[in-house]
C-alpha cells in the first residue's frame, strides 16, 4: 500500500515521495536473497528456520506469520514450534542446544515475548552465534564492534539499510541516534560508524536532545514515546527514520499504531521520514532473511554442513 497526501478528484492516490516505504526495501531484500538462496540451494541442502514461542502470544503470532511468508518468498523452509510456558530456564536451553547441533535447523528465531521466570537474554546466548539469525546472542552483538556484520540485529541492520536507501552518502554523513538499547540503538551507532559515518548517540541522560538532532544528516530514534521528535527538532531536508512502534489510544477510543516521530509535522521540514507502520518494521523482515541466508554460508564455511569449500570435498566422519 502506498502512502499518500490525498487523492486527486475523481483519480488515484498521489504518492508521497518523502515518506519512504519501507515496503518496497523489503522486496528488493528478498528479491536478493531468494537469489542467493537457488545459488546455495543449488551446491548443497539448506536448513529450516524454527519459530520458538515459549507459551503463546498473539502479539508473537503476528511477527511469526510475516517471517514465514518471507521464508515462502526467498525459498527457505520455516516451522513453529510452541514450548509450554511452565518450561524452565535450563530446559529451554537444553532445547537449543540440540538445534545448534542439528544440521537440518539453519537458524533459530526466538519470539518475544517470554514468561517472566525465563531470562530473555540469556536464554538468546543458548543459541550459537552462527545460527542466530535474530543477531541478539551477545557474541553476534559484539561481533559489530569489530565491523563484522553479516549477523547483525535485524532491527538495527534494517534502519541503516533504510538510510542507504535514501541514496545519501554515508562517509562522514552525521548522523544522530536517539536511543541507546542494547539491541537497536548501540548496534545501529556502531554500524554506522563501520559504514563511515559521524555518529552522536543521545540517550535519557542527554541535555538536548534537540541541539544534537537539529544538525544531523540523520536521525534515527528508538526511545518508545510516540510523537517525542518534532518538527523544530530536524534540520531542513534530513532523513528521519522512527523506529519505535506505540500503541495509543485514538479520538474514538481505536487502538493506533504510532512511532517516535511526529510523522505529518517533520515531513514538512525533512527530506524523508519512515512512516510506521510501513517503514522499518517490513525492512526489519526483510533482514532475518538476509541473516539467515549469511548464516548457512558461515556454516558451510565451518565445515558444520559436510563441506569443505576450498577443495570440494565431503567430509566423512571429519576426515576429507
Amino acid at each position: 500500500a502506498e502512502s499518500t497526501i490525498g487523492k486527486r478528484a475523481g483519480g488515484p492516490a498521489v504518492k508521497d515521495n518523502r515518506l519512504l516505504d519501507g515496503r518496497a526495501v523489503r522486496d528488493r531484500i528478498l528479491s536478493d536473497v531468494a537469489e542467493r538462496v537457488r545459488a546455495a540451494a543449488a551446491r548443497h541442502t539448506i536448513g529450516r528456520l524454527v519459530s520458538i514461542s515459549v507459551g503463546e502470544h498473539k502479539e508473537a503470532a503476528v511477527y511469526e506469520r510475516g517471517q514465514a511468508s518471507a521464508a515462502k518468498k526467498v525459498g527457505l523452509r520455516f516451522s513453529s514450534e510452541i514450548w509450554p510456558e511452565t518450561l524452565t530456564q535450563a530446559e529451554c536451553k537444553t532445547r537449543l542446544v540440540h538445534m545448534n547441533d542439528d544440521p537440518d535447523v539453519l537458524g533459530v528465531i526466538l519470539q518475544r515475548p517470554v514468561p517472566k521466570h525465563i531470562h530473555g537474554r540469556s536464554l538468546a546466548s543458548a543459541i550459537h552465534p552462527f545460527k542466530d539469525i535474530e543477531g541478539m546472542n551477545p557474541a553476534s552483538i559484539g561481533n559489530i564492534v569489530y565491523n563484522e556484520l553479516a549477523l547483525a540485529p535485524c532491527t538495527a541492520a534494517a534502519s541503516v539499510e533504510l538510510i542507504k536507501a535514501t541514496g545519501l552518502n554515508l562517509l562522514g554523513l552525521e548522523v544522530v541516534m536517539v536511543g541507546h538499547s542494547e539491541i537497536v540503538g548501540k548496534p545501529a551507532a556502531f554500524m554506522l560508524m563501520a559504514e563511515g559515518a559521524t555518529v552522536t548517540v543521545c540517550h535519557h541522560m542527554t541535555r538536548s536532545v534537540a541541539a544534537h538532532s537539529r544538525r544531523a544528516d540523520a536521525v534515527l530514534v528508538a526511545v518508545g514515546k510516540p510523537k517525542f521528535l518534532h518538527a523544530d527538532m530536524v534540520k531542513p531536508g534530513a532523513a528521519v527514520i522512527d523506529i519505535a512502534t506505540n500503541q495509543t489510544t485514538g479520538p474514538n477510543g481505536e487502538t493506533m499504531i504510532v512511532g517516535d516521530v511526529d510523522t505529518d509535522g517533520v515531513k514538512a521540514v525533512a527530506s524523508w521520514v519512515t512512516p510506521v507502520p510501513g517503514g522499518v518494521g517490513p525492512v526489519t523482515v526483510a533482514m532475518f532473511m538476509r541473516n539467515a541466508i549469511a548464516a548457512h554460508e558461515k556454516q558451510l564455511a565451518a565445515g558444520w554442513l559436510g563441506y569443505w569449500p576450498t577443495c570440494g570435498t565431503v567430509v566423512v566422519g571429519g576426515i576429507r
